[in-house]
Parts: C-alpha cells; structure tokens; sequence
C-alpha cells in the first residue's frame, strides 16, 4: 500500500476556533483520501493546534504516523512530541544559515507531501501555500484551506 503524507501550514497567530474544523479536515483526509502520515512543525499556535489535534485523531485511528518537522535538528535537541512517532529532519538543510531553515523545511515539505492543509496568514505562511497552490495546478499536490 502506497504511504500518502500529508503536511500542515498555518499562521502562528491562529486561535482555537479552527480546531473542530480542523478535526473534519483531517479526518477526511484519513476516510477519503487515505493518508496515513502527518507532518506538522512546532513553531507557532497553528502547529500547536494541529499537534493536539492529531493526537486525539490517533486515538481513533490507531495507524495513522504522526511526525514533527524539526529544521533545527543540529542546533538544538528536538524532542519528539507525545503521541508523535518521530521526527524529521529534511535532506540538504547542512548548511541552510539559520533564519531561512523553516522556509526551506517547508518548501521542502511542500515538494514531498501529497496533501497540504493550511491556515495561511501573511508572510511565510502565504508565500508557501501559494508555492504549494501553484504546484497543485501542476496535479503535484492536493491543497485544502481551512
């Protein structure tokens, strides 16, 4: 069986309101689409709201792999979050200088996932969904705005 991956992006300035919708989103994606991998970063209230989220959505559906993005893995310690299974490291970020790890993490994120659900705001978090709606016109990714 094919492993999907799905990968989340959002606005560290997200409130808790998204959170049942969230629950929905990612739940269809489960149902519907059949991922069975979930990458989320920690650096902002929307991961940390996604973060939540999918552990609750794993007590459900026991088989689904829950990963955090760590850009930072040889700077600082990244421990790997209760009820996640690991981290993730992605390749060539060596010598990324330290302020641009999280763009090129999630571009990277954005080339390997087949889905991408996200919360845009400004900055970052726009100049990628952007990125990945792009690629989507390409049939390279399925994007879904919550």
């Amino acid at each position: 069986m094919e492993r999907k991956t799905c990968f989340f992006i959002g606005s560290r300035y997200t409130t808790e309101s998204i959170r049942k919708q969230l629950l929905k989103v990612v739940e269809k994606h489960i149902v519907e689409f059949g991922v069975t991998s979930f990458m989320v970063g920690d650096y902002g209230r929307f991961d940390h709201i996604v973060q939540s989220v999918l552990r609750e959505i794993k007590e459900r559906y026991t088989n689904i792999e829950l990963y955090l993005l760590a850009p930072y893995v040889f700077i600082k310690n990244t421990e790997t979050p209760r009820g996640f299974d690991g981290t993730f490291y992605p390749e060539g970020l060596e010598k990324t200088p330290y302020r641009l790890a999280i763009i090129q993490a999630n571009r990277y994120m954005v080339k390997t996932s087949d889905y991408l659900i996200a919360y845009p705001g400004h900055g970052n978090s726009r100049d990628i969904v952007e990125f990945a709606q792009r690629r989507e016109k390409k049939g390279l990714i399925k994007v879904t705005l919550v």
